[in-house]
């Protein structure tokens, strides 16, 4: 897949605010720590990625993140609500998109994109308007009116994704949102995460893909419950002197590796964001 990556001078000069601040976050059940000490902050406006295999922490960390969990001890502020004590205010100002169930089948299009407008608060007239925007904006004037579950999946990824960002939250949850699309597909979903975050709303992604790692502001990646890497994905190549990420994912955050500490980034080339 052959897409431009953004601009990191221009895209850091934005991300000046914190819109997710993480210290010491830990998360256990019972005897077994899910989340071990997470320590990391997120910006307006960036593509951050979350890496990690499966059995990570990224599943537990992201519900911590969208209000639907607690956290076992740390601190943790998302859009400027702390997730201990104001999960509901974060709900409020965030859009979240997993791999599935994140539309209903058995609704229409239209229907779909209304039922979460009210969900998340808007008033009737600007759901309307709303609505008319999003489908001419995606091509779907045809599709108004079809059921879900009779759109191909890649069709039904562009529309989540659009819906999930309908009320213009401070953050939007993307989980794996790409699975199972093809590659052309995928292009144009990367490019509606680009624009995105240049409306200043903060796009926080899990994939599997390592190719579209590389086209994040930064990632993270974790192994067994610990962040063990994070930076932008050109000085993370640096670091571990890898060739893409993929082959830095395979060094790092296999279960059972041992990540060796890498050197120092190089100081003055303008893509460090902290």
């Amino acid at each position: 897949m052959n897409i431009g990556i953004r601009d990191k001078a221009k895209g850091i000069s934005k991300m000046k605010e914190a819109v997710i601040s993480v210290k010491h976050l830990v998360k256990k059940f019972g005897n077994f720590t899910a989340n071990d000490d997470l320590n990391f902050e997120v910006y307006e406006g960036e593509i951050f990625g979350f890496l990690g295999a499966n059995g990570a922490g990224k599943t537990t960390a992201i519900r911590i993140l969208s209000g639907l969990s607690a956290p076992t001890s740390g601190e943790v502020v998302v859009a400027g609500y702390n997730a201990k004590k104001q999960p509901e205010q974060i709900k409020k100002n965030i859009g979240y998109m997993c791999q599935k169930f994140s539309l209903y089948n058995d609704l229409t299009v239209k229907e779909n994109i209304m039922l979460y407008g009210g969900i998340y608060g808007l008033k009737k007239a600007l759901i309307k308007e709303r609505t008319d925007l999003l489908l001419d904006k995606l091509n779907f004037r045809e599709y108004g009116d079809r059921l879900i579950s009779d759109l191909p999946l890649g069709l039904r990824q562009k529309l989540a994704f659009s819906v999930a960002v309908l009320h213009d939250p401070k953050i939007v949850f993307l989980d794996e949102p790409t699975g199972g699309v093809d590659p052309l597909t995928r292009r144009q979903f990367w490019e509606m995460i680009y624009e995105t975050a240049e409306r200043g709303i903060t796009v926080f992604v899990t994939t599997h893909y390592m190719d579209e790692a590389e086209y994040c502001d930064r990632i993270s990646i974790m192994s067994e419950g610990k962040i063990v890497a994070l930076d932008t994905p050109a000085n993370l190549k640096r670091q571990y002197n890898a060739a893409s990420v993929d082959e830095i994912f395979v060094k790092i955050a296999r279960p059972g590796n041992k990540p060796h500490p890498p050197a120092p980034s190089p100081e003055g080339e303008g893509e460090h964001i902290l």
